[in-house]
């Protein structure tokens, strides 16, 4: 089950333990069944601090995660290899009496919650979002034994997981409570428990305050702090964007990573200075005046600053047609490497034609029954050599000049409406799914008139991050730099910094 590499890692990490652990393992006759006993049972071989016993638990095939005579309430519905192996390792570790790595106050606010509250994510093994929800909610568990979560492979739980059309997809107490990436911020937010507006009283005024958590505002945060100054870091997560983002090839320096590394890597080079790092909020309301900046958050605190740079990035951007809210997540859909396998032998629609679109198209194609890509205009904006992969493709077919006007469906996604912008007639398109990727929105909508924003809603400013507003400077996609790239984000987080020193010691 496991090659040799693989296991020389995982024994390292199994040297890590400090206590006994037990596999409650729930196994029938199938294929699933068969796999996940190998695992399981190549696991415990190779610990003595390991045990496997036999169990009925509510899903076969699955296995549970727990302490010697107590049920930690973490259990794996699936073989939990691809992304997620990850998380059974942690689980591992952390049910063993491994501490976590978590902030202190995080953890109090996790052992705060008093009801019973049963989690279950139903997830697909390709998907890099799907990991961070299961360790978030696996380490929530591990602290509260009011907690349990259990994880769900989609691919072997179809009938459950039918009408799930985007991972990951988050249930409590058998409610949807949510979809796609959640940290344990979000989640202890989404339940009333996030960080509360006293944890900020008696802050002094910051030198600079970045607002955001991408790569642009850790560039920021690290270049501030360089300079000495008392540097204040906002976000609601770390990596931002990045996190979303799957193989990374450009980052000069670095051939090959990915986005949830990276975003790592942010985080770890941030906790190398002294930079008051507060996530799990969100600035929801500038206040300017000539000598102070003031940041009011979701949560009723405010934040003093001397100087602001603005790093709050960008979302994907919607079509903004009839049907997409009401079906987004049911057939509508905006990640296809997470959303992807849930459409294997189905017909889909990728509605933009540049690089991204294109590169989705031929991702679903390897996947999907059939591909169609919309492209608005005469002619796709995607690299030449994306084109004529897509156009190779049995299975794929290109459409231009086609202005996306309706999705169609009840439950979920079953068509698409467009206009033939050449003729202006209405054609319609049978789908299961259709994944969107027409670029950008910037986060900016908070700001209100506070400062000035193009008609793309993106922060204007000069060569040097500056705005219209003395002291706010602004970096990254939320900006109206030109070109959105990580590398880019970066240099320009570093100058919004530098900017923000040299207007300091100058007023």
């Amino acid at each position: 089950m496991l090659d040799q590499e693989l296991k020389k890692q995982l024994s390292q990490f199994l040297d890590l333990m400090e206590g006994d652990v037990v596999f409650k393992l729930s196994t029938g006759s199938d294929e699933q069944s068969q796999k996940m006993e190998e695992l399981v049972n190549e696991v415990a071989d190779m610990s003595p601090r390991i045990t496997v016993e036999k169990a009925q638990l509510k899903r076969t095939p699955s296995f549970s995660v727990n302490r010697p005579g107590e049920d930690t309430g973490i259990t794996f519905a699936g073989v939990p290899l691809g992304h997620e192996f990850n998380s059974f390792v942690l689980a591992l570790l952390q049910v063993s009496g491994r501490a976590p790595k978590e902030e202190q106050s995080v953890i109090d606010q996790i052992k705060s919650i008093d009801r019973p509250l049963n989690f279950e994510t139903f997830v697909s093994l390709t998907c890099q979002k799907c990991p961070d929800v299961v360790q978030a909610i696996n380490l929530m568990s591990v602290i509260n034994p009011n907690i349990t979560h259990t994880m769900v492979d989609g691919a072997v739980f179809k009938e459950e997981s039918e009408d799930i059309m985007a991972v990951p997809a988050l249930f409590l107490n058998g409610e949807q409570f949510g979809s796609g990436r959640m940290t344990i911020t979000d989640i202890l937010n989404e339940l009333g428990q996030g960080p509360d507006a006293s944890e900020f009283e008696g802050k002094e005024t910051f030198d600079v305050l970045v607002i955001g958590g991408g790569p642009a505002s850790v560039s920021s945060a690290v270049y501030a702090a360089r300079k000495g100054l008392r540097t204040g870091l906002v976000a609601d997560r770390i990596g931002g964007q990045v996190n979303d983002t799957a193989d990374i090839e450009n980052y000069i320096g670095v051939t090959k990573t990915n986005g949830p590394a990276l975003s790592s890597n942010l985080e770890q080079h941030l906790n190398d200075y002294p930079i008051d790092i507060m996530k799990g909020v969100r600035a929801e309301e500038l206040r300017t005046t000539d000598e102070v900046k003031e940041i009011v958050l979701d949560n009723g605190a405010t934040l003093k600053t001397k100087s602001l740079i603005i790093a709050t990035g960008a979302r994907w951007r919607q079509l903004g047609v009839p049907g997409e809210e009401e079906l987004s997540n049911k057939g509508v859909a905006y990640c296809p490497h997470c959303d992807g396998p849930l459409f294997e032998d189905k017909n889909v629609a990728v509605v933009g034609g540049g690089n991204s679109g294109a590169e989705a198209a031929i991702d679903l194609a390897g996947i999907c029954k059939h591909v169609t890509l919309l492209e608005y205009g005469s002619e796709m904006k995607a690299d030449q050599v994306l084109q004529e992969r897509l156009k190779s493709l049995p299975n794929a077919t290109i459409i231009k000049n086609a202005a996306t006007s309706e999705i169609k469906g009840d439950d979920r996604v079953n068509g698409l409406a467009y206009t033939d912008t050449t003729c202006d007639e209405v054609r319609h398109l049978d789908l299961d799914g259709i994944f969107v990727q027409i670029g950008l929105s910037p986060n900016t909508e908070w700001l209100g008139d506070t400062v000035q924003r193009n008609k793309m809603g993106e922060i204007e400013i000069d060569r040097l991050g500056r705005t219209n507003v003395p002291g706010v400077f602004a970096a990254g996609d939320c900006s109206d730099q030109r070109y959105k790239q990580i590398i880019i984000s970066m240099g320009s987080g570093a100058t919004a910094a530098l900017s923000a020193f040299d207007y300091l010691i100058r007023n």
